[in-house]
């Protein structure tokens, strides 16, 4: 059933929140878990998305995304009112949810969409919350305002300094384990570099480290085996055994190499689309 767009908000230049129909999956959706959706063409890619949050009463879910290749951008030109084709979910494991003491949730840049429901529902749980959120810089940061409501204690870092502490996620969260009393739960969501170096700055506390893995994927039934990883050793594969590992498990530098596979098409993509819409947006100009 076509999924219809009922809204759409702009974080950054390359940042988009959409809010889609789709009350099957907002009936069933937990936190943690995301969709496989492709656009109106028969042959398109399909691209996994986490789902950012749910409204069970209206029916819609809401997907935030960075566009990076040619489907994200597709779907970055989307309107209200414009249908997606397909969409499958919710997928994945989700969040195992329990009353654990503190949690330490950490968002690198996009990163903090897939934190959000998951925080929340560390909150809900009973759990203290320190949320740490980090971006490149002060325009690149979102839904900090959605989890400063959740959070006890928040924690804002970018590169540069232009916005909280001039600093990456890993200085406060190193700090935080430093505490007199450490953290119980640490949930690590963002660029696989960042995922890398949290569970590595928690490893010499014993701090258990949950990373969600955002992987190359085709079918999400773990038929076709692109979002394989090496997880203790093991190959598991994302879309059914994860989102979720244990961040001190993951081969994260086998990842990593597997991720770039198609990075040239993807820069290609970026860089065309992004040089169409600067004609677009000349031509609109010309016409006024």
């Amino acid at each position: 059933m076509p999924n219809r767009i009922v809204f759409k908000r702009q974080w950054a230049e390359d940042i988009f929140e959409i809010k889609v129909e789709a009350p099957l999956i907002a009936e069933e959706r937990r936190a943690g878990q995301f969709v496989i959706l492709q656009l109106n063409d028969e042959y398109g890619e399909r691209i996994p998305l986490t789902i950012a949050d749910a409204d069970r009463t209206a029916g819609t879910i809401t997907l935030i995304f960075q566009t990076v290749g040619k489907t994200s951008h597709a779907l970055a030109d989307l309107d209200v009112g414009d249908y997606i084709a397909h969409m499958v979910g919710p997928l994945g494991h989700p969040t195992h949810i329990e009353r654990v003491g503190t949690v330490v949730g950490v968002g690198g840049g996009i990163g903090a969409a897939p934190l959000y429901p998951i925080a929340e529902a560390m909150k809900a749980a009973g759990n203290r919350l320190i949320v740490i959120l980090g971006a490149r810089q002060a325009g690149l940061m979102i839904l900090e305002d959605r989890l400063a409501g959740l959070a006890d204690e928040l924690i804002v870092c970018t590169d540069d300094g232009s916005r909280g502490r001039k600093a990456l996620v890993t200085g406060p969260l190193k700090e935080v384990c430093e505490r007199p009393s450490k953290p119980d739960l640490v949930v690590a969501i963002g660029p696989p570099v960042m995922m890398k170096a949290c569970a590595e700055t928690t490893r010499p506390y014993g701090v258990r480290t949950i990373v969600s893995l955002n992987t190359i994927m085709v079918d999400g039934t773990g038929m076709c085996g692109g979002c394989r990883v090496t997880v203790d050793g093991q190959t598991r594969f994302v879309c059914v055994d994860g989102p979720e590992f244990d961040g001190h498990q993951v081969d994260f530098d086998n990842m990593i190499r597997r991720l770039g596979a198609y990075r040239r098409q993807e820069n290609a993509a970026h860089e065309r689309c992004h040089l169409e819409e600067a004609i677009r947006q000349k031509e609109r100009e010309a016409g006024r």
